[in-house]
């Protein structure tokens, strides 16, 4: 009973717990108040992540060296904070390429909770613990703990064990810093204030999150090389909308016809960026592949390389 009564003090403080002063009516208002007061609070969200840019910024280059070395990006979180880390996990291999197993996503009660809540999966450090030691196989494992509170036992025990077994760690949450009371290599903390809805962090929290979600992974890949310009160009086709859009990113970015494009896609066994710098500097697949190689699979390197050589 005391330490249920614990629980409740320091979840009543939690600014995830308050009350909304700018939603206190929402139950009498019609559908287009309804939408309106969301609307106003969800444009709260982008600024309270601007706040955070640097520390996102160091937690990318964090994430890039140990990617470099072998290890993998690993999401850990509890209901909808896991879910997210679980799609932004998925969502790596189609848009960059990447190998399965090098991001991954993890819930609280394991895949059945993506679907449907698991009650008291969250509740015990030791399961987290278990978890991590059970998943991790390196130092260089990057380990982003997920939790809109900051305070999810689960996600506390595996940032716990992580760090024992050496790995850097990594914090999203949605409340400030002084109401977080575990130790990270980097914490992100975003407090976005209360929800429209008391408590429902599927809400603020959640967007806050994602959008966290999108400038880690995405400016990963970008510092990876799965990106030129500003075209992800590491796609693997899998479908046949993947099949188009890559005939398409290497004609916009080549000249290249309809036909030409798909010529050299299959010569390059449809690895789009080995076709993109064979269409663009005439070389075979075998010299491109030798190229990207020599500059860490950027195009935009491999082509100043290729300008230096004809100087």
């Amino acid at each position: 009973m005391k330490a249920d009564k614990e629980l409740f003090h320091k979840l009543e403080k939690l600014l995830t717990e308050q009350r909304n002063p700018n939603s206190m009516e929402i139950d009498l208002a019609d559908s287009r108040t309804i939408v309106e007061i969301i609307n106003n609070e969800d444009k709260m969200v982008a600024t309270a992540v601007s706040s955070r840019l640097d520390e996102i910024a160091l937690a990318i280059e964090i994430i890039v060296d140990g990617m470099k070395k072998g290890g993998r990006l690993l999401y850990f979180g509890a209901g909808t904070s896991g879910r997210l880390g679980v799609l932004d996990a998925a969502e790596c291999p189609p848009t960059f390429g990447t190998d399965p197993e090098t991001v991954q996503g993890f819930i609280a009660g394991g895949e059945a909770a993506m679907f449907r809540a698991q009650e008291g999966a969250e509740d015990l450090e030791g399961v987290g613990m278990d978890e991590a030691e059970k998943i991790i196989r390196s130092v260089n494992d990057i380990v982003v703990g997920l939790a809109a509170s900051g305070r999810t036992p689960y996600v506390h025990g595996v940032l716990k064990k992580s760090a024992e077994l050496g790995c850097k760690t990594i914090l999203i949450t949605t409340v400030s810093a002084g109401q977080v009371d575990v130790d990270v290599d980097i914490l992100i903390d975003v407090p976005v204030g209360p929800e429209v809805i008391m408590g429902s962090t599927r809400m603020k929290s959640a967007t806050a999150q994602k959008m966290i979600l999108n400038m880690l992974s995405t400016g990963v890949m970008i510092r990876l090389g799965k990106v030129y310009e500003n075209v992800m160009v590491d796609l693997q086709l899998t479908n046949k909308k993947l099949e188009e859009r890559a005939k398409r990113i290497v004609m916009l970015l080549s000249g290249k016809g309809y036909d030409e494009a798909s010529d050299i896609l299959n010569k390059a066994d449809n690895h789009v960026k080995t076709a993109l710098l064979m269409a663009l500097s005439g070389m075979n697949k075998d010299q491109a592949i030798e190229l990207l190689k020599n500059n860490d699979g950027f195009i935009r390197r491999a082509l100043q390389m290729l300008d230096r050589k004809k100087m």
